[in-house]
């Protein structure tokens, strides 16, 4: 029928070698050996293992977070899910099924944990109540029903006793003090823009210690942002050099990538004056090359060259005299900005007939949301530990860390255990990495499977770990962390993985989140002392302790208005946090130094005094997020409090 010819349409197909001819088949169908083309605008299919020929340009930023596609050649290992953006090429399939990079997330997935910790410790509350109340009630049935003193007491009188007693001790308003509680939880952050899936997770929210985050889309905004327009030429200022950039691209075309994008949605471009040039030739950018080329007639009829491309491309590109002028400089900034983690774009003129002249540099970062730095102070504020894991390069990490003041301790991939399809997590994760993953600030060029030991390293090792992430790589650490938390811009699978998702896809919701969930479960601890009071009371009257002295016996009927009674004091008590605000930042001290005995170690306080003369508290934060001690490590120490309390 219709529907179907629909969903078989919709199958995912591949080019592949069968029998010396190629044809069209079913993805699903394919094995590992089989020979698969590969060309722009195709959906990887399996984990192919790239052969001979042309690289190509590979989007994987749903599976690995890296913001701009990556240049694959011979050698190199496509993962299924990615998408091919430029060039054509061939390969083997080397992975399929539950064996790719995809494949394994999904089992990682299907592998977590399903009840909180909050619900295990009301399940043997409820537990240890029943037995109780069970044994209670049988003794006192059974004793009363074998007694008979001519006051009454008999099987019939010794059962309407028991039902009393049975009824007041059933703890019916447990449930009733965590479900409503945190439903008007869920509720307020649902205000808030933050949809809670699993009610359970609000008591996971509010004893989290340490948040894990992924980089891109999460912490920074996934999208590159122009940082520095540097000159190399006399006369080239800003707007001349991206006018030159913007030259060297089909300007009167949508973007074909991501630098074209950059450079043609500059704010100090001048695209009124790119239209009085006429483009003679161009070269598309070349993966092999790695430099794109436009020859172009100016408003005064001259022709000219212009080069855009790897600064050490286009610097090979320059004659002779311009090399030797700038080259020691242009080569020692762009060391420093590999260093730094900064892509940079370089861009050289060739007047008709001259050499090759370089004119200046554009770098771009993927910069951080606006609110983030100031999210993740509050997050320490409030004593959780920010930590980032992101599958983006070693540098970009550790400046985006830096950035953000988290540190840059930033770990390797390297020096995590990884773990095969179907193999059950190991019990001593937590034993032997979950030191070393304490001390570091952070991990880069990380796999899911990395993420999701990180996590469960950290669990092991005693801490309520959160997640936060947006892409198809974080699902499994979602999955895995005691609550996930997905930022609503993000893939379908992380947003149906985690427990809670942030619709704005801002990152301070979820500091709003914490402080809810905390003032949820501080409100969850009152009703129990209530009701562990009222019932510390209405047991031992329905146990008949006034019939002694007083012949004070109560029905059944009512024991249960009594429970009901209860019940609704507790609901009650719950419609309080309907009056829930904010909270203002913890108030800090100041330009206080102080020198640590162990400049890494955190979770120690320092003590100082604020303008006021009261003691602060402050939980000191890694060394590393002052940058200034990374040049001069007998500089004074800046405390950076990760959580205040006044004394």
């Amino acid at each position: 029928d219709a529907v179907a010819a629909l969903k078989a349409s919709l199958k995912p197909e591949a080019q592949v070698k069968r029998a010396g001819a190629w044809r069209k088949a079913d993805a699903s169908q394919l094995v590992p050996g089989d020979r698969v083309a590969l060309a722009a605008g195709a959906n990887v299919p399996a984990d192919i293992l790239l052969g001979r020929g042309m690289q190509v340009q590979v989007d994987q930023a749903a599976l690995t977070g890296e913001s701009l596609p990556v240049s694959l050649g011979e050698g190199s290992l496509v993962k299924m899910g990615s998408t091919i953006v430029s060039g054509e090429t061939e390969g083997l399939v080397a992975h399929t099924g539950v064996n790719t990079f995809f494949g394994k997330t999904a089992a990682l997935i299907g592998s977590t944990h399903d009840v909180g910790n909050f619900q295990k410790v009301i399940l043997r509350i409820t537990r240890a109540l029943l037995l109780f109340s069970s044994l209670l009630v049988t003794a006192a049935v059974t004793y009363l029903s074998l007694t008979f003193d001519g006051e009454g007491y008999g099987v019939w009188p010794a059962v309407s006793f028991g039902a009393v007693l049975l009824v007041a001790s059933i703890p019916i308003a447990m449930q009733v003090v965590c479900t409503a509680t945190m439903a008007l939880g869920s509720r307020l952050l649902a205000a808030k823009k933050a949809i809670v899936a699993r009610l359970a997770s609000i008591e996971q929210l509010a004893g989290m210690t340490v948040l894990c985050s992924d980089k891109t889309g999460t912490l920074t905004l996934n999208k590159m942002v122009l940082q520095e327009v540097l000159s190399y030429a006399k006369g080239a200022d800003d707007a001349a050099i991206l006018a030159l950039a913007a030259l060297a691209t089909r300007w009167k075309e949508p973007p074909k990538d991501a630098l074209d994008t950059l450079v043609l949605r500059a704010e100090c471009l001048d695209t009124a004056s790119l239209d009085r040039h006429e483009q003679l030739d161009f070269t598309p950018f070349d993966p092999k090359l790695r430099r794109t080329e436009a020859t172009l007639r100016g408003p005064d009829g001259g022709v000219f060259d212009v080069v855009k491309g790897a600064p050490d491309v286009v610097l090979r590109l320059c004659d002779e005299a311009n090399r030797s002028s700038i080259g020691a400089v242009f080569a020692a900034k762009v060391e420093e900005l590999a260093q730094r983690g900064i892509r940079a774009l370089a861009v050289a003129r060739r007047p008709e007939g001259g050499g090759m002249e370089m004119v200046g540099m554009l770098t771009f970062l993927d910069p951080p949301r606006p609110d983030t730095k100031r999210t993740i102070e509050r997050a320490m504020q409030q004593g959780v530990v920010v930590k980032m894991i992101t599958g983006d390069h070693g540098a970009i990490a550790r400046e985006t860390a830096r950035a953000l003041g988290m540190g840059d301790e930033i770990g390797a991939s390297d020096s995590l255990p990884t773990i095969l399809p179907g193999e059950e997590v190991p019990r001593t994760l937590g034993r032997d990495y979950g030191a070393m993953i304490e001390k570091s600030d952070g991990f880069a060029q990380v796999f899911p499977e990395h993420k999701f030991l990180i996590v469960e390293a950290l669990r092991q090792r005693g801490h309520s770990v959160g997640m936060t992430g947006d892409g198809v790589n974080d699902a499994p650490a979602l999955a895995a962390a005691d609550v996930g938390i997905a930022v609503g811009s993000g893939t379908d699978v992380a947003i149906e993985t985690a427990d809670v998702v942030l619709m704005k896809s801002s990152l301070q919701d979820v500091v709003t989140a914490l402080h809810l969930s905390r003032v949820a479960m501080r409100r969850i601890r009152i009703n129990f002392v209530w009701a562990f009071i009222y019932n510390v009371v209405g047991i031992p009257l329905a146990a008949g302790v006034l019939y002694p002295g007083l012949h004070i016996q109560f029905p059944p009927m009512f024991a249960g208005a009594a429970m009901a009674l209860s019940s609704v004091s507790v609901v009650c008590s719950s419609l309080l946090l309907r009056l829930y605000q904010p909270p203002k930042p913890l108030p800090l001290a100041r330009g206080t130094t102080v020198e640590p005995a162990d400049p890494r170690a955190y979770g120690r306080f320092d003590s100082a005094t604020d303008s006021e003369g009261t003691e602060v508290l402050s939980l000191r934060a890694s060394q590393c997020s002052q940058p200034e001690r990374a040049n001069d490590p007998e500089a004074p120490l800046q405390a950076a409090p990760v959580a205040s309390m006044r004394v």
